[in-house]
C-alpha cells in the first residue's frame, strides 16, 4: 500500500470516526438524557432511531443520483450538513428540538457511509479490499477507545451538550482537510445516467443485490438490538460506575483497533465468506452472556464485552467487502447508497424494537434485556444463512 492510498484511508477513516462517534455516543448518553429531559426508554429509543431512519430516507433518495457526480463533492456536501446538524444537537434546549437536530444530522449523514465505502471499493481491487476495509473499520475501534470514553467524560464534566459540540468542531477541521487532500473521484461516470426507475428495477430484479442488501439488514438488526441499552444495563443492573462503563468501550475499542487490520488480512487470505461465517457463529456466545449478565466481577465483564466487540467487527469487515463487490464500479455509488440506507433503516428499527421490549423500573433497573439478546442470536444465525446464499454471486 503506497502513501497516497494510506492518506486516502486516513482521511476516510477520520470521516468515519466522527460519523460513527456521533451515532455511538447518543446511546451511552441515555443515562444523561433520560433524567435530563424526563423521558422514558421508548422516547429515548426514538431519538436514537430518528438519526438512522432519516439517514435511510436520504440514502435511498441519493441512490438514484450519486453515480452521476464526483464522489468527493457528494461526500463533502453530506459531511458539511452532518457537521452542522451535530452542532445543532449540542445547543438543543428541549427534547423535541434535539429530535429535530438528530433528524437533520441523519439526513446528511445518510450520504456519508455509502460514499466512503464506494471510494474505497473504487480505489482498491477486490483482492486488497479486505485489508482496506480493515483499516477503515479501525475508525470504529478508535471511536470506542478515545471517542466514547472522552465524550462520556465531557458529558459528566460539562454536560451532555459538550460531546456534540466537540464532534462538530472536529468535523469542521476534517472538512478543510477533505477539501485540500481528497482527490476528485469521477472515473465512475460514464455516458448517459441511468433513469431512477431503471436503477430501482435493476436492484429489485437482481437476486445477487437483494441478497446482499438482506445481509446488511440482518447484520444491523442483530447488532443494534444490543447496543442502545448496553450502557444503562451495565450501570443499573450490573452496578458499574461511570468510569467502569467507559472502560468497557475503551477495552473493546483497543481490542478491535488491534484486530481489525488482522481480520481484513485474514479475509483476503482465507476468503471473505469463510471469515464471515467463523466470526458470525462465534459471536453468538458473548451475545448470550452480555444480555444475561448478573452482577459479577468487573474483569469478567471486560473480557466478554471486549470479545464481543472484536467478533462483531469480524462479521462486518468481510461482509462489507463481499457486499461492495456485487455490482460494477459505475453502479457502485448507487448500490452502496441503497446499502447504506438499508443499514441505517434497520439499525433504527433495531433501536425501536429494543425500546419496545426493554422496560425500565422506577429504580431504573432494565428488564427483558435477555429477550433482546435471544432475538439478536436468531437474527445473526439468519445472516449466516443469507451469506451462504450470496456465496458464488460475486462480480
Amino acid at each position: 500500500m503506497n502513501w497516497k492510498e494510506r492518506i486516502l484511508l486516513i482521511l476516510l477513516a477520520s470521516v468515519n470516526f466522527t460519523h460513527i462517534l456521533d451515532f455511538m455516543v447518543m446511546m451511552p448518553l441515555g443515562n444523561f438524557l433520560m433524567p435530563y429531559f424526563n423521558i422514558t426508554p421508548g422516547q429515548f429509543s426514538v431519538i436514537v432511531a430518528s438519526y438512522s431512519i432519516s439517514a435511510a430516507v436520504s440514502g435511498f433518495a441519493a441512490a438514484f443520483y450519486v453515480d452521476g457526480y464526483d464522489r468527493k463533492k457528494v461526500l463533502l456536501f453530506g459531511y458539511i450538513g452532518f457537521t452542522i446538524g451535530t452542532l445543532c444537537c449540542g445547543i438543543a434546549p428541549s427534547y423535541l428540538l434535539l429530535l429535530l437536530a438528530r433528524i437533520t444530522a441523519g439526513l446528511f449523514g445518510g450520504l456519508i457511509g455509502a460514499q466512503v465505502l464506494s471510494i474505497v471499493a473504487d480505489s482498491f481491487p477486490y483482492e486488497k479490499r479486505g485489508q482496506a476495509m480493515g483499516i477503515l473499520f479501525s475508525a470504529f475501534s478508535l471511536a470506542s477507545i478515545v471517542g466514547v470514553p472522552s465524550a462520556l467524560y465531557l458529558a459528566g464534566w460539562l454536560g451532555w451538550h459538550s460531546p456534540f459540540l466537540s464532534i462538530g468542531g472536529l468535523g469542521i477541521i476534517i472538512t478543510v482537510l477533505l477539501m485540500r487532500y481528497l482527490p476528485s473521484m469521477s472515473s465512475h461516470i460514464h455516458g448517459q445516467r441511468i433513469k431512477p426507475i431503471v436503477m430501482l428495477k435493476n436492484v429489485m430484479t437482481s437476486r445477487m443485490q437483494l441478497v446482499a442488501l438482506g445481509l446488511s439488514a440482518a447484520l444491523m438488526l442483530g447488532h443494534f438490538l444490543i447496543i442502545p441499552f448496553l450502557n444503562p444495563y451495565m450501570e443499573f443492573n450490573v452496578g458499574f460506575t461511570d468510569t467502569q462503563r467507559n472502560m468497557i468501550y475503551m477495552v473493546g475499542g483497543i481490542a478491535t483497533f488491534i484486530t481489525s487490520p488482522l481480520i481484513g488480512k485474514m479475509a483476503d487470505k482465507y476468503g471473505k465468506h469463510n471469515t464471515f461465517m467463523f466470526f458470525a457463529l462465534v459471536s453468538l456466545i458473548p451475545i448470550f452472556l452480555i444480555t444475561n449478565m448478573p452482577a459479577i466481577k468487573y474483569y469478567y465483564v471486560l473480557i466478554v464485552t471486549g470479545i464481543w466487540f472484536v467478533l462483531s467487527t469480524g462479521r462486518g469487515i468481510p461482509a462489507q467487502a463481499i457486499i461492495s463487490n456485487v455490482v460494477p464500479a459505475e453502479q457502485r455509488g448507487s448500490f452502496m447508497s441503497f446499502n447504506g440506507s438499508i443499514q441505517q433503516l434497520f439499525s433504527g428499527i433495531a433501536s425501536l424494537i429494543a425500546g419496545m421490549i426493554v422496560i425500565s423500573k422506577p429504580d431504573h433497573t432494565i428488564v427483558h434485556y435477555s429477550w433482546v439478546g435471544y432475538l439478536s442470536i436468531v437474527i445473526v444465525l439468519f445472516s449466516v444463512f443469507i451469506a451462504k446464499k450470496l456465496k458464488g454471486y460475486e462480480q
